[in-house]
């Protein structure tokens, strides 16, 4: 039990009680993790849009910016901005009587809304598709096979009868997500399910190859130029561990005039070397060093960042921090690959 409320984790039993929940109109806040991407943005716009359309008034909140090539999604103009407008993020929170948490599973990841959410006295779901979650909510869709939350929400919006809420836009958002987050259908997307949800949502007719022109194609000169910085300047393959890496210093990242998502991507560059099977990318931040990690195979950079770097995220992409240098932070994940040796040397499947 959880504030007299039952914790429901079972599709069925969710759909029901959620179902209930929607009846009247509410005032729903929707948050989600610090720097967002498509699959977060996209399942967050794309539910609020369906609420709306259903008759309550939604709010998305997110805890910082986000990158220009996701500024198009509908609805991302009106995403509230805890570091812009605190007091009327915390405000919306304390007087919404239904939050919806997306693509996050744990306080740490909504950063400074934390203490608002977990005082705030209305229902609380989550649907995410992380693994290990461990935010405490009344009611969870949870599913780590889903390639994306964005699926998890075009489900979500099935199980409770809700397909009637959903439109052109709602099908923009969901659909955004799913590409994104399966690397346009390249990883976590074998699943047949996957693809009929895609074939659903591309029945309300919007343009796919134009939503792909806007995330992948929508990089500026700058970006371009520290992309080849890091790949002739910065990209460092480590002997005898299949193990390649990229660090960026602020200064450098100024250099390039970096804007908020310029990076996105970066990581998954070295996996494209013959034999690489685990890519790092070390960012200098003011105060720590954010890391991602992407693998291939059965390494699981989740467990890794776990372990070591106070992260998470899935099997084969994760991230996580340092709060060391960024020498230090180099030297001691260089220091733990040979607890990965055999993996790392393994044949892939």
């Amino acid at each position: 039990m959880m504030n007299g409320r039952i914790k429901i984790l079972t599709r069925d039993g969710l759909a029901g009680a959620v179902k209930l929940l929607l009846e009247p109109p509410r005032e729903i806040a929707l948050i989600v993790h610090v720097n967002p991407d498509g699959d977060a943005l996209g399942s967050a716009l794309g539910l609020s849009r369906m609420l709306e359309n259903l008759g309550h008034h939604c709010l998305v909140i997110s805890p910082g910016d986000f990158p220009d090539f996701l500024k198009w999604i509908p609805g991302a103009s009106e995403v509230c901005r805890l570091d812009q407008e605190k007091d009327r993020a915390v405000e919306y929170l304390v007087n919404a009587s239904l939050i919806f948490v997306v693509d996050c599973n744990e306080l740490a990841r909504i950063s400074a809304l934390n203490d608002a959410f977990i005082s705030s006295g209305a229902y609380k779901i989550m649907i995410d598709h992380h693994p290990e979650p461990a935010l405490q909510v009344d009611y969870s869709l949870s599913d780590t096979s889903v390639s994306s939350t964005a699926e998890l929400v075009f489900r979500f919006i099935e199980m409770t009868g809700l397909r009637e809420c959903m439109d052109k836009e709602v099908a923009t958002c969901l659909f955004t997500g799913i590409m994104t987050d399966t690397g346009c259908f390249s990883f976590n997307s074998s699943k047949r399910e996957t693809y009929e949800a895609v074939a659903s949502l591309l029945e309300y007719g919007f343009d796919k190859d134009a939503i792909y022109y806007r995330v992948y194609d929508n990089f500026t000169f700058q970006r371009m130029r520290l992309l080849g910085f890091c790949l002739n300047e910065k990209m460092e393959v480590v002997p005898g561990y299949r193990v390649a890496l990229i660090s960026l210093t602020r200064e450098e990242l100024a250099r390039y005039d970096f804007q908020v998502g310029d990076t996105e991507g970066f990581v998954n560059y070295p996996l494209s070397i013959k034999g690489i099977r685990l890519s790092a990318l070390f960012i200098e931040k003011e105060d720590h060093i954010k890391i991602s990690l992407r693998s291939k195979g059965d390494i699981s950079v989740n467990e890794l960042s776990r372990k070591y770097f106070n992260g998470g995220g899935h099997a084969n992409a994760s991230g996580g921090e340092s709060r060391d240098g960024m020498e230090e932070t180099i030297r001691r994940f260089k220091s733990i690959l040979p607890a990965y040796r055999d993996q790392l040397s393994a044949n892939e499947k």
